[in-house]
C-alpha cells in the first residue's frame, strides 16, 4: 500500500501510535506501534482487527485476558548456543514467567474458544512444554535461590558450611564473654561480613586476633578473635567450591533450556503479539472504538463517526464533540465540501482520511456498528500549509507539485483528500486549474473529498452524477457553527455576513457587493437562504422525531397499563366465579338442613349430603387430572429444551461460576488479618484473626465465628 510519510503526518496518525504504545508492556512493542502503517495483506488485516476485537469484547463480559508484564530474553536466548555460556539465576525466572503465562493464556483460549475463535486459531500452533518449568523448579526454589539438592556435592558442601557457621557463631560468643573486660560498649560489629570485637584501643594488645580496623574517631579497634580464624578460612574455601558448584548446576540446567530455544523463542513471539493486540484493545476502549462492516467493495460509508484524537481531547476537557455521518461509494465517490472556515470542514476531511488509515493498520475505530469501510491501495493528501523553506517552494508551489504527483499515480483505488482545493494564486485562473484536476481525479475514477470556496468547482459537482456537494451547517443568525456535515447541497461562504457580524461599515460591505458580479452574489445568497432553510427543515424534522419518540413510549406505557387491567379484571371474574360456587354450595347445604329440621331423617340427610361431596370431589379430580396432564406436557418440553442447549446453559454456567469465583478473590484479596469488619445485616465490629479460603475468622473478643467472605464488609 502506497502512504508516503507526508500523509500519514497531515493526518496525524502519529498521534494515534503514541497513544497506543503507551499501553505496551515493552519497548520492544512499543517501536513496532510507532513503526506501524496499513497492512499490504488482506488476510493479516482481518487476522489481527479480529483479534483486537475478540480482545477488547473480554473487557465487557468479566473474564478478563490473563495477560500482564513479560520479558524480552533476545539477548540471552542468542546466546544459549555458546559453548560455556550459562545464563544468569534471574534469567531462569524470566524464562519460567513467560512459559506459565503462555500456559494460562492457551487455557484461557480453550475455555472460551467460541468467545475467541481467532485468538484461539492464533495459539493453536503453540505447545507448552511443561518441562521447561520442571528443569528450573529442581534447581531454584520459590524464594529464587539454588535448592541444596540441585547436586550431591552441593548438599555435602551446603551442610558443612552450615556446621561451619554454627562452630564459628559458638567460637565467636564465647571470645567475647571471655574478653568482655576490655570491650567498648557496643560490644562487637561487623566488617566485610565478618563478625568482629569492638575492642578499646587502649587494651587491645590483650586479645589475641586479626586486626581489621578501628572507628573514626580511633577509640575502637576492631579485631576478629584467634579461635574462630581457622574455621573462618575454612568456612571460605568451601564458599568458593559452593560457587564453582552453582556455576556448574547453571551450565546443565543451561544447556537442558537449549534444547528448549525454539519453543522460549515462540513464546516470546506470542506474548509479543498479544501485547500489540491488548495494546490496540486497551486505546480502542478509550475512544470507544469497534471493528465495523468490512466490505471487497470501495465503500466508506461513517455513521457517528469521531475524530479519535479531537474525541480524547475533548474528553479530557469534558466538551462535547459533535460527530460526523456521511456515505461514499461507486454512485457517490467525490464530495466537496464548501463554507466558512472554522466551521469543521478540515477536521471531516481528516476524520475520513484518519480512520480509512486506522482501519487499514489494523485499529478499532470510534464509530456506530453499521458503518462500513472498503480498502483503497493509495491514500494521498494535501492539507495544511506545507511551504518548504528548504527547497524554496510556496504553498502554492509545493501544492502543485503535489498535485503532479496525484495526476501520475491516481487510480481507481486512490482515495484523495485535499483541503482548501486551488488555493494560493488568483481565485479566477486558480479556481480554472483546481476544476480541471478535478474533472481528471473524476475521470481516473477515483474516490475523493475536497474542501473549497471555488463556486465553479461547487457548480461542476452538481454537473457530475458520482460527485456531490456538501456544506458544514451555521447558525444564520449567530454564525456560530454547528460542525454538522450536510450532504446535498454546497455552502456558503458568509463572506459579507461575517464582515458585518464584525463591525465592517455597511457602506464597505456595499461597495464590496457592487464590485462582485451580481450572479455571483446572488447564488451565494440563495446557497445561503437553501442551507437555512435546510436547517430549518432539519430542527423540524428532529422535533418531530422527538415527539414520534415520545409517542411510542407513551403508546407503550398504555398498552402495558391496558394489560394490567385486563388481567385484574380476569383475577376479579375468577374470584367471582368462586363465590358464586361456594353460595351455590351453601345454599344447599342449608336447604338440606331446612328439609332435616322438618322430616328428621337423618338417613336421607346423610345420603344427600354424601351425594354433594362426591359431586364436589369429582369436579376437583377432573381439574387435578387436567392439571396434571398440563404439567406432563410441560415438564415433558422443558426437558426437551435442557437437552437441546444443555451445552449452551454448562458454557454459561462455568462462566458464572468463574465470574462468582473472581469477584469472590478479589473480596478476599481486599481483606487481610487485622481489620475491622461487619456482617451484612449486623451492627457488631469484629476483628480478623484469619482467612482460609473463602471463609473468614471473625474475632467479636468474647468469641470467634467462621463466615463466607461475601458475608462481610471492611469498615
Amino acid at each position: 500500500m502506497q502512504i508516503s510519510e507526508q500523509t500519514l503526518k497531515d493526518l496525524e496518525f502519529n498521534v494515534i501510535q503514541k497513544e497506543i504504545a503507551e499501553f505496551a508492556f515493552t519497548e520492544k512493542v512499543e517501536e513496532f506501534i510507532h513503526r506501524l502503517k496499513p497492512y499490504e495483506d488482506h488476510q493479516i488485516l482481518l487476522q489481527d482487527l479480529q483479534t483486537t476485537n475478540e480482545y477488547l469484547t473480554t473487557f465487557e463480559t468479566g473474564n478478563r485476558f490473563p495477560f500482564s508484564e513479560y520479558y524480552i530474553l533476545d539477548e540471552n536466548l542468542s546466546r544459549l548456543e555458546i559453548e560455556n555460556y550459562y545464563l544468569p539465576a534471574e534469567e531462569f525466572f524470566k524464562i519460567k514467567a513467560n512459559t506459565l503465562q503462555v500456559k494460562e493464556i492457551l487455557k484461557y483460549l480453550t475455555a472460551f474458544q467460541e468467545y475467541t475463535p481467532v485468538l484461539f486459531e492464533k495459539a493453536s500452533t503453540i505447545h507448552y512444554e511443561k518441562n521447561i518449568v520442571k528443569l528450573i523448579d529442581q534447581v531454584f526454589n520459590k524464594f529464587g535461590e539454588i535448592k541444596d539438592d540441585a547436586s550431591p556435592e552441593l548438599k555435602i558442601v551446603r551442610d558443612r558450611l552450615r556446621h561451619l557457621n554454627s562452630r564459628i557463631t559458638e567460637l565467636f560468643n564465647k571470645s567475647m564473654t571471655y574478653h568482655a573486660d576490655y570491650l567498648d560498649d557496643i560490644r562487637e560489629s561487623v566488617i566485610g561480613n565478618r563478625r568482629v570485637l569492638a575492642v578499646k584501643s587502649a587494651l587491645k594488645k590483650r586479645v589475641k586476633g586479626q586486626f581489621l580496623g578501628t572507628s573514626k574517631t580511633g577509640s575502637i579497634t576492631f579485631i576478629e578473635p584467634e579461635s574462630v580464624q581457622n574455621p573462618r578460612r575454612e568456612w571460605e574455601e568451601l564458599k568458593e567450591e559452593e560457587k564453582h558448584l552453582i556455576i556448574q548446576i547453571l551450565l546443565d540446567l543451561t544447556a537442558q533450556i537449549a534444547a528448549y530455544k525454539p519453543n522460549l523463542e515462540e513464546y516470546q513471539t506470542f506474548l509479543e503479539y498479544i501485547d500489540f493486540t491488548q495494546a490496540k484493545a486497551n486505546y480502542a476502549y478509550l475512544i470507544n472504538g469497534i471493528l465495523p462492516q468490512l466490505s471487497e467493495n470501495r465503500i466508506i460509508k461513517l455513521i457517528d463517526a469521531f475524530h479519535p484524537v479531537l474525541y480524547l481531547n475533548n474528553k479530557r476537557r469534558e466538551q462535547k464533540t459533535i460527530p460526523q455521518s456521511l456515505e461514499m461509494n461507486e454512485n457517490c465517490r467525490i464530495i466537496i465540501i464548501s463554507g466558512p472556515n472554522a466551521g469543521g470542514k478540515s477536521i471531516t476531511l481528516k476524520t475520513i482520511g484518519l480512520l480509512q488509515l486506522m482501519i487499514q493498520s489494523g485499529i478499532l475505530i470510534p464509530v456506530k456498528e453499521e458503518s462500513q469501510f472498503g480498502f483503497f491501495s493509495q491514500i494521498f493528501t494535501d492539507i495544511g500549509d506545507n511551504q518548504s523553506i528548504e527547497n524554496h517552494l510556496s504553498t502554492y508551489s509545493y501544492r502543485l507539485k503535489q498535485m503532479s504527483y496525484f495526476l501520475k499515480n491516481a487510480d481507481d483505488k486512490t482515495l484523495l483528500l485535499v483541503d482548501e482545493f486551488g488555493t494560493g494564486s488568483d481565485p479566477e485562473l486558480g479556481g480554472a486549474l483546481a476544476e480541471v484536476f478535478f474533472e481528471e481525479f473524476y475521470e481516473r475514477n477515483s474516490f475523493g473529498v475536497f474542501t473549497t470556496h471555488y463556486t465553479n468547482i461547487k457548480l461542476s459537482a452538481e454537473s457530475l452524477p458520482e460527485a456531490i456537494n456538501a456544506c458544514m451547517l451555521f447558525d444564520k443568525k449567530t454564525l456560530e457553527p454547528l460542525y454538522r456535515l450536510e450532504i446535498g447541497q454546497a455552502g456558503s461562504s458568509f463572506t459579507f455576513e461575517v464582515a458585518e457580524k464584525n463591525k465592517i461599515p455597511f457602506r464597505l460591505i456595499n461597495r464590496a457587493k457592487k464590485k462582485v458580479e451580481r450572479e455571483k452574489v446572488s447564488l451565494d445568497k440563495t446557497i445561503l437562504k437553501l442551507q437555512q432553510e435546510k436547517f430549518e427543515i432539519q430542527k423540524t424534522k428532529d422535533h418531530v422525531e422527538e415527539l414520534r419518540e415520545t409517542n411510542l413510549e407513551h403508546n407503550e406505557k398504555l398498552e402495558q397499563t391496558n394489560e394490567k387491567i385486563q388481567q385484574k379484571l380476569y383475577d376479579f371474574q375468577q374470584l367471582y366465579d368462586r363465590e358464586q360456587k361456594r353460595l351455590k354450595l351453601g345454599e344447599r347445604i342449608s336447604d338440606m338442613a331446612d328439609s332435616y329440621l322438618k322430616t328428621k331423617n337423618k338417613k336421607l340427610m346423610i345420603s344427600n349430603f354424601l351425594k354433594l361431596i362426591e359431586m364436589e370431589n369429582s369436579k376437583k379430580t377432573k381439574e387435578v387430572q387436567q392439571l396434571k396432564k398440563i404439567e406432563k406436557i410441560v415438564e415433558k418440553e422443558v426437558k426437551r429444551e435442557l437437552k437441546e442447549n444443555s451445552e449452551v446453559i454448562s458454557q454459561q454456567k462455568q462462566v458464572i461460576e468463574q465470574k462468582e469465583k473472581a469477584e469472590t478473590k478479589k473480596k478476599i484479596d481486599a481483606l487481610k488479618v487485622g481489620d475491622r469488619v461487619k456482617i451484612h445485616g449486623s451492627s457488631s465490629v469484629g476483628t480478623i484473626d484469619k482467612i482460609k479460603k473463602d471463609t473468614v475468622f471473625v474475632n467479636y473478643g468474647l468469641f470467634t465465628t467462621q463466615i463466607n467472605v461475601n458475608e462481610v464488609y471492611k469498615i
